[in-house]
């Protein structure tokens, strides 16, 4: 059986850690979180693994130090308005909770969503709302300090940038194959924003993005 405990902490040191990410906040954020309490059971033997994980339907877990990174990136603080697009497992949810956050997540799969909202409930985080939404169909508000898209943008769509409060940050992978482009979008002012590029990855895209204009002659 599967020391928990000590695969938790070897995932923050040997993982997230070792992927520079320092934040002590957000080390202590994913030490706190079990895992294996939200990966799929067949695969509860390698929830500490650094890599996705299925959670059916071509949808996956990421892995622990991209969770970790984006966590770093947003520097969540306590009691800040989070929207989550993409529920997935809960894992992020979670953390992002653990955090101190005030927490919206919005999942397209209402299958994902039950279990996710299981899964929060489980491990006493039922503050977290979960609502079985298609993210593309919500008119932007302006009312969120952080916005995390956890599946990807074939190309950038300004339209999660408009949900930031002035001095909000949107973590947002934009490409239409490998390696995408992890950004940090700032609302600096009403009509302002400022972009960093953050790190490579890859991610599934999201369920009715937009997607690049074919090209015609």
């Amino acid at each position: 059986m599967m020391n928990v405990q000590a695969a938790r902490a070897q995932m923050v040191e040997q993982q997230v850690r070792a992927w520079e990410v320092l934040d002590p906040a957000v080390l202590d954020a994913m030490a706190s979180v079990p895992r294996e309490r939200y990966v799929p059971a067949p695969f509860a033997d390698v929830a500490y693994a650094d890599a996705p994980i299925p959670l059916g339907g071509g949808r996956y877990i990421l892995a622990p130090s991209v969770d970790g990174r984006i966590l770093q990136a947003v520097a969540v603080q306590s009691g800040e308005a989070v929207l989550e697009i993409g529920t997935g497992s809960g894992f992020l949810a979670a953390c992002l909770a653990a955090l101190g956050a005030n927490v919206r997540s919005l999942e397209i799969d209402p299958e994902l969503a039950g279990a996710a909202v299981a899964r929060l409930r489980s491990d006493g985080r039922a503050a977290v709302e979960v609502e079985t939404v298609d993210a593309t169909t919500v008119a932007p508000v302006a009312a969120y300090d952080v916005v995390i898209l956890g599946a990807s943008l074939p190309v950038y769509d300004p339209r999660y940038q408009a949900f930031l409060k002035v001095g909000g940050r949107l973590f947002v992978v934009v490409g239409g194959r490998a390696p995408m482009e992890a950004l940090l979008v700032t609302r600096t002012a009403e009509q302002t924003y400022t972009r960093e590029s953050l790190f490579e990855t890859e991610l599934e895209a999201l369920v009715h993005a937009v997607t690049p204009s074919a090209f015609r002659f």
